[in-house]
């Protein structure tokens, strides 16, 4: 999987085009000229995979003309992203491989290092870069298919398929179809694959309407329009069909922004050695939220690789910061970024939001995990409170795995609510590894708990409590029920009988964050002030 080097880009008005041939598929990527502001935002997540089924194989011109006329073009550039225009090796599809789709799914991603519709994976310890790859989401793709293609995709789509999804095999069936033209009857094997019919038989209409949830018919079809109202409503988060959640319908705002900070000297990110740089990010807020006066802020780092978007989304930060009234900003690919950059940040912010500075707070998962504790280790006296999630590195280091720029905090202590996953492939809880282990005692000693933390890693096989090696003072139980798993959270008091940190660990969870968690971790943060 993969293309060995980047595809040559062309300029075209208004767009970049590529083309690269792979084994069962031709791709063409039209990529329309969007707002800048998506060169710093990653907005791959909500971007749709828009791929087009194209009966006859077309030129470079003859597809940029479609992607123009039927108004794709403008749907993908509003997000940022691409028309991927895809064709069978074969030379028609009534050959083509049943493969094709899962082929075209293994060849899309989408990551940090994004450009001109292709993303690469580059390794932020070694700056080694990797395989080259369509960007798309591939839990949302649209089809678009019309006489000979869509039959093509009526047989082989309209049913469960599975093949190399975010994480490795999963269900990647397309989150909408829209079929034109079809010469055959289709026969449905899945009911949840949302359809629009575009000048087919009544006889076809009647088959897909009759076992398809989602349905819509049209003799000829305006796809912004048709976009707007049913095709750019559904995602299929694993395996799951959804509805898109209206934002504004919620009275949420959705603010994506850039602010430019002055790079650190520890900086070891893509900014490195510069004098200045951007850093994105996208703020939540209920738009009432500021009508009372200043208001909490909560900072949110996402793991490697993903993005503002994906932490917000994925995680649910954007729903707890909905029900509970506070200010969510999440960072765009944070990993280019120091905490002492953070702060800088957070100042701006206070010039632009009415921020309640005793109540700031950060939380983060994986790599941004790893951030949160960098704020633990070096700016402490800034939060009320703060949650990292799923990871840590050695105490000391920072999350560019190096020696934290300055003394590290011995003697303020922070609120902290951690979470892991107790079947995580990588190192989250004490049990799992003895970096973990040492991260845990340092937060009893700077937050000073009455119980002393004086279990060996080497001695885990006999830990009275066998993930977090003793109990808390306190252990409450709550049931996800989304799930069915339960996050189990030992709290520790301080020497004034306060419950300052809370250690949760959640049965049945890998390597993720979920939102019964983030909420939990909120009712526990803003309890406190600083």
């Amino acid at each position: 999987m993969g293309m060995k080097e980047s595809p040559s880009v062309i300029t075209m008005t208004g767009a970049k085009y590529w083309e690269h041939e792979f084994k069962n598929f031709k791709a063409g990527v039209y990529v329309p000229d969007c707002d800048k502001i998506y060169d710093v935002i990653n907005f791959g997540y909500k971007a749709p995979y828009l791929i087009v089924f194209e009966e006859k194989e077309q030129t470079a011109e003859e597809r940029a003309s479609l992607a123009e006329k039927t108004g794709l073009s403008k749907i993908a550039s509003a997000k940022g992203g691409s028309v991927v225009f895809v064709f069978p090796t074969s030379g028609d599809w009534d050959s083509a491989s049943d493969d094709l789709f899962k082929d075209l799914i293994a060849e899309s991603k989408i990551h940090q290092y994004y450009r001109d519709g292709m993303v690469t994976f580059r390794d932020r310890f070694t700056g080694e870069y990797k395989d080259f790859f369509i960007r798309g989401a591939i839990f949302r793709t649209c089809i678009y298919a019309s006489g000979k293609s869509a039959d093509y995709a009526a047989r082989n789509l309209l049913k469960k398929v599975e093949g190399e999804y975010l994480w490795g095999p999963g269900d990647i069936t397309p989150a909408c179809l829209v079929l034109e033209n079809l010469s055959v009857v289709p026969k449905v094997e899945r009911d949840d694959i949302p359809v629009l019919s575009v000048g087919n038989s009544a006889e076809v209409n009647a088959t897909l309407e009759n076992c398809c949830k989602y349905f819509r018919a049209e003799k000829t079809v305006d796809y912004i329009k048709a976009y707007e109202e049913f095709t750019g409503t559904f995602k299929r988060w694993c395996g799951d069909l959804e509805i898109e959640p209206d934002l504004a319908g919620e009275g949420v705002v959705e603010e994506p922004a850039i602010c430019e900070v002055k790079t650190s000297p520890d900086n070891c990110g893509d900014d490195k050695g510069t004098e200045r740089h951007k850093v994105g990010y996208i703020a939540y807020y209920n738009k009432d939220l500021f009508d009372k006066g200043p208001a909490p802020l909560l900072l949110a780092f996402h793991g490697g690789g993903d993005s503002s978007l994906y932490i917000s989304f994925v995680s649910g930060w954007w729903k707890v910061a909905h029900r509970n009234n506070f200010l969510l900003v999440a960072i765009e690919n944070h990993l280019n970024s120091t905490a002492t950059e953070m702060m800088e940040l957070i100042e701006e912010l206070k010039k632009k939001y009415s921020i309640d500075e005793h109540r700031i707070y950060a939380s983060g998962f994986s790599m941004g995990g790893c951030k949160s504790w960098d704020m633990f280790q070096e700016y402490p006296k800034v939060f009320a409170g703060l949650a990292p999630m799923d990871a840590t590195f050695e105490v000391g280091l920072n999350v560019f795995g190096k020696p934290a720029p300055t003394e590290i905090n011995h003697d303020t202590p922070v609120p902290v609510f951690y979470a892991g996953g107790e079947i995580t492939p990588l190192p989250e809880l004490p049990f799992q590894a003895e970096k973990c282990h040492d991260r845990i005692k340092y937060v009893f000693e700077v937050n000073k708990l009455v119980t002393p933390y004086n279990v060996k890693y080497e001695d885990r096989e006999n830990w009275p409590n066998k993930i977090w090696g003793i109990d808390g003072d306190r252990v409450e139980k709550f049931y996800d029920e989304t799930r069915d798993s339960y996050l189990t959270v030992n709290y520790f008091k301080d020497a004034d009988g306060v419950e300052t940190t809370a250690l949760a660990s959640i049965s049945g969870q890998g390597h993720e964050c979920r939102e019964h968690t983030c909420e939990h971790a909120w009712q526990f943060l803003s309890k406190f002030t600083r």
